[in-house]
Formats: structure tokens, sequence, C-alpha cells
């Protein structure tokens, strides 16, 4: 009895512990989403300086991520010369850059709950990029999927009141950028034993995006921001938007390292339909009937997709554990032949 209650008691921390951590991320990421709009957004904030908001993301994720490899020593950096460093990490923090410049731009342009909806398009462009650099095998089952998604997106977007081309093609753009960042990862750094952690992944990435950023930023906003005289720094404005971000990388160490990129997935869903609920309700965005039957189109297609992926891996790693039990059997057996010649020879002797 009390070794029952005792297991119990186990179960229900853990599940407690998976559901808290869950709550931290859905929670941040819904934050980091909704203060980006609002800072960015013209009716709001009125701040529209993407360049310049990520990079002030990027110098404060820098100066966190050094303070604990180098300084506090929690988390232990990964070895990585300079050449592996110029040939892998540049050119994921070069896609890096463009990506978040590219989304944070879209807030000034796309109301949240369409954003949402077209991000519903990254497994498409994953799988398709994955094709491209032959990480993924063509599937014809696979690709009727990712067109299904598709389709839910494009009805989606056709329902959509505020419907701005510059604004979908910046999303679009930003969703390829990311898509193929995380196929690079595999190419360039997990291929090579290379595994990054979000903190480690800021260390050595947000300093790049950094430099990456600061090319644009010259010629686009810092004449623009120079001309401004009206404008003053906001520490208490930008200063937890940068730390609302950074704890939001945090947020996805503790939820993937304790519990599974699947359950993020399944969080990110229901984190989708929150935000598309906030704003309907809060920021007023007008949510057609049209965007919502398209978003479900949609969705159906990321669940499945999620489905398959995650039997896949029960498959992989039941193969994994049949031929390493066939393995052990096998030195087992080798370990018994070699005692009994061993004892027949002695017998002879």
């Amino acid at each position: 009895m009390g070794r029952g209650g005792a297991l119990s008691d186990s179960v229900v921390r853990k599940a407690f512990l998976a559901y808290a951590y869950v709550l931290i991320w859905i929670t941040l990421s819904f934050t980091v989403i909704v203060y980006n709009k609002y800072i960015l957004d013209k009716k709001m904030y009125n701040w529209p300086y993407p360049i310049s908001l990520t990079m002030i993301h990027m110098a404060f994720s820098s100066s966190l991520a050094f303070l604990l490899v180098r300084v506090l020593r929690l988390v232990e950096p990964v070895s990585m010369s300079r050449e592996l460093y110029i040939s892998s990490v540049v050119p994921i923090g070069a896609l890096y850059a463009l990506s978040l410049w590219l989304s944070n731009s879209a807030y000034i342009y796309l109301s949240v709950s369409f954003i949402q909806m077209l991000k519903a398009l990254m497994p498409v462009a994953v799988y398709s990029i994955g094709i491209l650099f032959k990480k993924d095998p063509f599937k014809s089952d696979t690709m009727v999927n990712m067109v299904s998604i598709s389709l839910g997106v494009a009805i989606a977007a056709y329902g959509e009141a505020r419907f701005d081309s510059w604004g979908v093609f910046l999303q679009l753009g930003a969703v390829a950028f990311e898509a193929t960042r995380l196929v690079m990862i595999q190419i360039l750094l997990t291929s090579k034993g290379i595994s990054l952690n979000p903190i480690t992944s800021l260390y050595y990435v947000a300093p790049c995006c950094f430099a990456f950023l600061s090319l644009p930023w010259i010629f686009v906003e810092y004449p623009v921001l120079k001309e401004s005289s009206s404008f003053h720094f906001d520490f208490v404005i930008f200063g937890t938007n940068s730390l609302c971000a950074f704890a939001l990388n945090l947020a996805v160490f503790l939820l993937v390292g304790k519990t599974s990129a699947l359950t993020m997935n399944v969080a990110g869903v229901v984190k989708d339909w929150l935000l598309i609920a906030f704003s309907w309700s809060v920021i007023k965005d007008t949510v057609t009937p049209i965007n919502l039957f398209g978003y479900f189109v949609a969705f159906l297609g990321v669940a499945y997709y999620n489905h398959s992926k995650l039997q896949a891996l029960k498959a992989a790693e039941a193969q994994k554990k049949a031929a390493q039990a066939d393995e052990e059997s096998g030195r087992l057996l080798e370990e018994r032949e070699g005692d009994g010649l061993g004892r027949k020879n002695e017998s002879q002797d």
C-alpha cells in the first residue's frame, strides 16, 4: 500500500511538472508574440522598426547567454573550432536573422490570428526543403498531407478580412527561412554530432544574428531613427520584452528536456488557438468563419503529420531496441560458447 502510494505520488508529481512546463512555455510564447505585436503595430505602441527590435533581442540574449555559459558556468559550451563555426553556425545565424526580421515585420501588416494561420505552413516548408536537400525521402501520402495543409491555409487566406499581400509575402518568407534553418541544423550540426540546446544556441548564434542584422539596419532603419527626434528608448518596455524573449528560450529548454518535442508541438497548437481567440476578443481583429474553417483543415493536416512522425519515431525506437537485444543475445551466446570451449580444453589437458 505504501509503495503504491509512493508510486502514485511520483506519477502525480511528474504529471504536475509536465503541465507546469507546458503552461510556462505557452504563457511566455503567447506573451512574446502579443508584446512584439504591441510594440511594432502602428495603432498601438507605434514603433515599426522590426530590425531594431530583433537586434535588441539578440544583444540581450547574447549577453545573458554569455553570463550563463562563461561566467556562471551553468551551461557547458560546445567544443567548436573556428572553421566549424564559420562553415556551420554562420549560415544558420544568417537564416535565423532573416527569419526573425521578416516575421517581426509581418506584425506591422497582419493580424496576430492570421499570422498564426500562416505559420501552419511550417511542416510543408520543412518537408519540401528536406526533400530538396535530400534529407527526407519523397512519400506520396506525406505530400498529400502537405497539400491538405496548404489548402487549409489558402482557404484561411481567402477568408482574411485584412489581407495584405506584402504582409503575407513577409510571413511566408519568414517560414521559408526558418524551415531552411531547421534543415541546415540537421545537415551542418546534427550530422557532425554537435547538439545545441536553446542556451548554447543563443550563445553561438545570437552574436552572429546581431552582426547580420546590423547591415540592413544601417541602410533601412538607422536613417529613419536618426531623423526621429521624438523617440526615447524605453528601458522598461524593451527590457521586459527582451527578457520575455530570452525566458522563452529557457522555457523551450525545460519543456523539450523534461517532456518531449512532440509535447511542445501539441502545446503549440493550443497556443495558436488561444492567440486566435485573444486576437479576436481583445485586440478586436476580425476572424471570419472562412478563416476558422481553413485553419481547422490545416490544423487537422498538421495533427496527422505530428501523429505520423510520432509513429515513425516509435517504430525506429522499437527497431533499435530489438537490434540491441539481438546484439546482447549474440554476445551472451558467444560468451557461453567460449566458456564451454575453455572447459573442454581444460578437461582434455
